[in-house]
């Protein structure tokens, strides 16, 4: 197979082959596609950017909310009608946008999955900051890792000591996490029976987002959380809003050095790990094993690397997304269950997700012996 391949990519590399290929009938519609693949790489942030316009005009909301014309949206927008048409027709090549047959626009199919969706727009938003860093990729490449825009924004991520972050330096990060962290959480109850247990320890849940999803679908279960002094006291604050601080305890310091709080039956890391190098990883595992009763159960969710179907989501986006943040790396299911191994778990399995791009989620048992 690697043979064949240095021979596929060998002729491909020659300009009369590519010529031959576009004109050949067989060979046209894969040359078209080779073209086209490798001109939506080029274009790849031109495409971003125009999606990035749309939710900083509040585009989709407006369109969600009644059609419109090109004209009244100019007007509306304050951009100038000429650009606004730029904006629409490239959004609607997006499939962003729509445009009716009476001149009308309203959301395309991509346009109308934003609605309802704000941790999708609140991403849009905040990669701002890595295409800062990804200005000069071989640059970023070169340099020590972290003193970035991004590694910046992650206080945590180049704090000597985390612990001692004011709330100013954790409310941006945490407020971002609690918005996206619904649509995570919608993956993992489809996947897993949190009715089983009866106390959950979220480890890094952050403002509580993450549990204060699960509550309802586990009316019975306790809720633990542990994260940074300054971020535990914001899902303090979550949980009595939520009516949830009788049944919810919350725990504050650094889980790279303290020990996890006792008591919880189930363990959890929700997009917690592929933003740790592997020591702390392994770390985390051995103090989570450390922390569950015989007969307890860990469980992982994070986006992964070699996600059939995703795989430039694993080494392409995270992979320079965390290079950028100065820590962490994405790994592969098979990689963290050979990790849970070394950390003292009797078995792990990973278990199917809608949608596996989002996140896969992985359980480890402790034996009961």
């Amino acid at each position: 197979m690697d043979r064949f391949r240095a021979w596929r990519e060998g002729v491909t590399a020659n300009p009369r082959f590519r010529a031959w290929a576009a004109r050949f009938p067989l060979t046209r519609p894969v040359a078209r596609r080779r073209a086209r693949q490798l001109f939506d790489l080029c274009a790849g942030f031109v495409y971003s950017q125009v999606l990035a316009a749309c939710v900083r005009l509040r585009l989709f909301e407006m369109l969600h909310e009644s059609p419109a014309s090109e004209a009244a949206l100019a007007l509306r927008l304050a951009v100038p009608p000429e650009a606004m048409g730029r904006l629409l027709a490239a959004a609607a090549a997006l499939d962003l946008t729509r445009q009716r047959q009476d001149g009308m626009w309203v959301l395309g199919p991509l346009g109308a999955a934003m609605i309802g969706n704000p941790g999708i727009a609140a991403m849009v938003e905040h990669h701002a900051l890595l295409y800062a860093d990804l200005a000069d990729p071989v640059a970023l490449l070169r340099r020590d890792r972290g003193g970035n825009a991004l590694s910046n924004y992650w206080a945590y991520a180049g704090a000597d000591a985390p612990e001692a972050l004011g709330a100013e330096r954790v409310a941006d990060y945490s407020a971002l996490m609690a918005a996206s962290q619904p649509m995570v959480a919608a993956e993992v109850l489809a996947s897993y029976d949190f009715r089983r247990h009866r106390a959950l320890l979220d480890v890094g849940g952050g403002e509580g987002a993450f549990l204060a999803e699960v509550a309802p679908a586990a009316p019975d279960l306790r809720l633990m959380l542990f994260d940074l002094p300054q971020v535990a006291a914001r899902a303090t604050a979550r949980f009595a809003s939520r009516g949830l601080a009788d049944r919810s305890q919350v725990f504050g310091g650094d889980f790279s050095t303290d020990p996890l709080p006792q008591g919880a039956d189930l363990i959890s890391f929700v997009r917690v790990l592929h933003d740790h190098d592997d020591a702390v990883v392994l770390g985390l595992l051995r103090a989570a094993r450390a922390a569950l009763p015989p007969g307890g159960r860990l469980l992982i969710a994070e986006p992964m690397a070699g996600t059939s179907g995703a795989e430039p989501m694993g080494e392409a986006y995270f992979g320079f997304y965390l290079l950028a943040m100065g820590r962490g790396r994405p790994r592969r299911a098979e990689e963290l269950q050979a990790m849970l191994a070394a950390a003292g778990f009797a078995r792990s399995r990973a278990l199917p997700t809608p949608t596996p791009l989002l996140t896969q989620v992985l359980v480890a048992d402790v034996s009961i012996t």
